[in-house]
């Protein structure tokens, strides 16, 4: 190969990630949602500073930011795993072909682990759809390793569109029923996952300290359409399919990082 046709730039993804400050915004937001004064404190920088790099990431849409349903002055930001995913191994491909991206471990593998089951509590507040729908999914693709809850705040009755949207990907969830969150308050749990801005300001402490995620999702069944509802649900058990694909595979090295 000539060494003039090799090129002597980093692509601007490593670029945009070598960065520290940025690095460290990317971590954070890879386990957890957060509000930008939460970032402020867990990276003890000042806010002017984080809010300029997590502008640099938004430019780049690795990251989304979304209004709290809890306060609306308030906005949470979001990792875009599946993008960042994509950009990393398209980096890699460009160094070498070997390093593109590679077939992922299937979800539903065989479940001769004899490991302890990973317990985790999914909260919103009515348990009705984006806890029922997370509780499902997890369930059904992690089989045996983890158990899989959901409780709300102020726990209503399962919806039917959430029902609807993920037998169509061959979930069922029409046995599931909502729960008050107090029906779990002693129990222990690895994960508190809270999928709602307003019961994330509401969730009790749980026993044993439980690492604790925020994935801010606006509430599918509060959208009045019938038509603009259904495709609300739609993409919430899309993207839900997508956190718990990422949830899995951190469950999973945890759990190897222990043997």
């Amino acid at each position: 190969m000539d060494a003039t046709s090799i090129s002597t730039q980093p692509p601007d993804f490593l670029k945009l990630l070598a960065h520290d400050l940025r690095w460290k915004l990317v971590t954070a937001l890879a386990r957890s949602d957060h509000r930008v004064h939460e970032l402020v404190r867990l990276l003890e920088q000042p806010m002017n500073l984080v809010s300029y790099h997590l502008k640099q990431l938004r430019d780049q849409q690795l990251v989304t930011e979304r209004r709290s349903s809890a306060d609306g002055r308030d906005v949470y930001y979001s990792l875009d795993l599946d993008l960042l995913r994509t950009r990393y191994f398209a980096t890699g491909a460009a160094l070498h072909p070997s390093l593109a991206i590679t077939d992922e471990t299937p979800l539903d593998r065989t479940d001769a682990d004899t490991r302890p089951a990973t317990r985790v509590l999914f909260l919103c507040t009515h348990n009705s759809a984006r806890s029922q729908m997370a509780e499902g999914i997890l369930r059904h693709f992690a089989g045996s390793r983890v158990e899989a809850f959901s409780a709300g705040s102020q726990p209503s009755a399962v919806h039917p569109d959430a029902v609807q949207v993920l037998a169509a990907i061959g979930i069922d969830i029409s046995q599931q029923r909502s729960k008050h969150l107090d029906q779990f308050a002693d129990q222990s749990f690895d994960y508190i996952i809270t999928v709602c801005d307003r019961v994330r300001e509401v969730c009790p402490v749980f026993p044993d300290d439980p690492e604790c995620i925020h994935w801010s999702f606006a509430d599918p069944a509060a959208v009045e359409d019938a038509a603009a509802r259904e495709h609300a649900f739609q993409q919430t058990a899309q993207q839900l399919l997508t956190r718990v694909r990422y949830l899995l595979s951190f469950i999973d090295r945890q759990q190897r990082d222990k043997l």
